[in-house]
């Protein structure tokens, strides 16, 4: 069994209107030295590995975030393996 960490965040060329919440939120309470910040979301996924390699697992981790995790158009999404 492994885990995998999937990192999703709107494009740099996308509004990012809870961002902008945040960093407003942040300055009301007093923290002024804050520049930009960006919201995303964190998805965390246990997989039975079955003996498959690497680049068969990240092919299907690919296939996820792509079609069911991240909107390609206006997403971006990274990803880490963690190996127990």
């Amino acid at each position: 069994m492994l885990k995998v960490n999937v990192y999703v965040t709107l494009k740099k060329e996308i509004l990012d209107a809870q961002g902008l919440v945040i960093k407003k939120a942040i300055k009301q309470i007093g923290y002024e030295n804050v520049g930009e910040v960006r919201f995303g979301k964190f998805i965390q996924i246990e997989i039975d590995d079955n003996g498959k390699n690497e680049e068969e697992i990240k092919k299907e981790i690919d296939y996820l975030s792509d079609k069911l995790l991240a909107n390609p158009n206006i997403e971006n999404y990274k990803y880490e393996i963690v190996r127990n």
